[in-house]
């Protein structure tokens, strides 16, 4: 299978994380790819020109990061990070979308600040997407995920924003959040997978 990303997505990380949970990270062949550029195959494999994208033995393409990660885990017996029946599903589901919400947000705010010109950025665009990310942190904080049970998709899609809030607003939130710090050196000490995906660039 060729899974295509970027070395910093955080979205492309977490599917890698998934996959070394899952053990079966060394079936991957990780393409890089460049969603700037027209002429990359990307905006052909996938006509949204997103990453990251799987593309199967048989030709296939999958995407976005929250199909592929659930394949991933259809591909493997015995070890699940999406639960299948009860509340256990919709919990690890709706916290994977806080932690995808956060990176969306987070995303929105380093494209306005990357895009545009200093002149024609939108204060009130970027005051709207941080205090998402800003609402979300204090709910995390409040109440942090549990690790003491199964590690689900949440889990992952969680330290997955954070680390990119460590990555493009040099970590910040750490000055603030002091119990979603523990929480994650408590699941890099768990999983390894998560400082081996570090981009370090």
């Amino acid at each position: 299978m060729i899974l295509r990303s970027s070395d910093p997505s955080p979205f492309g990380r977490k599917v890698k994380i998934v996959a070394k949970i899952l053990g079966i990270y060394d079936q991957l062949t990780i393409e890089l790819a460049n969603t700037n550029d027209p002429a990359d195959s990307l905006r052909a494999q996938n006509p949204l020109g997103k990453i990251p994208i799987l593309i199967l033995d048989d030709g296939r393409k999958i995407f976005d990061s929250r199909v592929i990660c659930e394949y991933l885990d259809a591909q493997v017996d015995g070890v699940t990070l999406h639960p299948t029946e009860g509340d256990a599903r919709w919990e690890a589901l709706t916290l994977q979308a806080l932690g995808d919400g956060i990176v969306d947000a987070a995303i929105l705010q380093v494209y306005e600040n990357r895009m545009r010109p200093e002149e024609k950025r939108h204060a009130d665009w970027l005051s709207y997407q941080s205090d998402k990310v800003k609402r979300a942190l204090d709910q995390l904080e409040a109440s942090p995920p549990s690790l003491a049970g199964d590690l689900t998709i949440g889990h992952v899609a969680v330290a997955c924003a954070l680390g990119y809030l460590d990555l493009r607003f040099d970590g910040k939130w750490r000055e603030t959040y002091a119990a979603l710090v523990t929480w994650l050196d408590a699941f890099r000490a768990r999983v390894p997978a998560f400082d081996a995906t570090i981009f370090k660039g």
